[in-house]
């Protein structure tokens, strides 16, 4: 049996659990688009019975054929929720709707907040520092909230599948590391909305262009992991010295260094970090690669270039 938004009807997970003591071999999927409820009616009515899965937008990997016609800023723009990789809406359409909705529904619910236009100035505001460490001080004085209120809106943020915290990685590092964690939005094509994109064009010549190029590989490295069923494990690295690294996951003890760049044309500085930093951790790198907009892919030393949609590949 399927139920939708169980979260919303707490009690029916009581009666899932009679059902599942009395019968082990029946099977409930259960789903929900806010993640503390929902998490709550596990642990209090199903603990060590259920298995949760955390499910993203679709990843290009299951969306090939949908996206292969589509150029890089159309798929940034359009974005990967299901409905519009099915053809069944547009970005112009799906995203205002899905925001109005959100508020309305999701952040009365969970917030009670009287002043909506504050919590979307606050949601704009995120997405104008996709890629950059996240200071709820910095954020709180332009909103004209507290840090505290940021910081609680942020977990809402989180608890609704709409943005990552991307934590630093730090173990086995020789280096003093920043240990703030870099925001991103689970989507692209929302953080297009909410900078006020409007179309693929605009886009192609925003200042923000790259960061959002950027938010979509580390997003697809997030659901590599999640669709796998497994912890998220992804991290970013930079030191005091500002020498960084966009993405490292971390798989059987060993990382996968990438860095990300937008460009369609591969220039040999992209890889200058990646050369580099297997001086900074005593953790084993499995392999280190450029990840970027162009067609060209091939291996320098060994150091692997890769077009963003064959991502993939480097977990292979």
């Amino acid at each position: 049996m399927f139920i939708d938004e169980v979260q919303k009807v707490p009690i029916l997970l009581d009666y899932i659990q009679g059902i599942v003591d009395d019968n082990p071999n029946r099977r409930f999927v259960l789903t929900g688009s806010s993640n503390l409820e929902l998490l709550k009616g596990l642990t209090e009515s199903l603990p060590g019975r259920a298995g949760v899965y955390e499910l993203m937008p679709m990843s290009t990997v299951e969306t090939t054929e949908q996206i292969a016609s589509k150029s890089t800023d159309q798929l940034l723009y359009d974005g990967l929720y299901p409905a519009i990789c099915a053809g069944k809406n547009v970005a112009r359409l799906f995203y205002p709707s899905y925001v109005k909705t959100y508020l309305e529904k999701d952040v009365r619910d969970l917030l009670r907040i009287k002043d909506l236009l504050q919590f979307l100035k606050f949601m704009k505001l995120c997405a104008a520092r996709v890629g950059s460490l996240f200071n709820a001080s910095e954020i709180g004085m332009e909103v004209g909230v507290d840090s505290k209120t940021i910081t609680h809106w942020l977990s809402v943020l989180q608890a609704s599948y709409l943005v990552t915290l991307l934590p630093p990685y730090y173990e086995n590092i020789s280096k003093r590391v920043v240990k703030t964690p870099k925001l991103y939005f689970n989507d692209p094509g929302l953080a297009c909305y909410l900078l006020d994109i409007e179309t693929p064009r605009q886009l192609e010549l925003d200042k923000m262009r790259g960061a959002i190029f950027e938010n979509m590989v580390v997003m697809e490295c997030i659901k590599h992991r999640y669709n796998q069923g497994k912890e998220g494990n992804v991290y970013f690295y930079r030191d005091s010295n500002g020498q960084e690294v966009d993405i490292l996951v971390k798989e059987e003890g060993q990382l996968t260094a990438i860095e990300v760049k937008s460009s369609m044309t591969y220039q040999p500085s992209f890889a200058k970090s990646l050369q580099r930093f297997p001086e900074w951790t005593s953790t084993p790198i499995k392999c280190r690669a450029v990840v970027y907009g162009g067609d060209f892919e091939n291996t320098v030393g060994d150091i692997q270039i890769v077009r963003y949609n064959h991502i993939e590949d480097l977990f292979s």
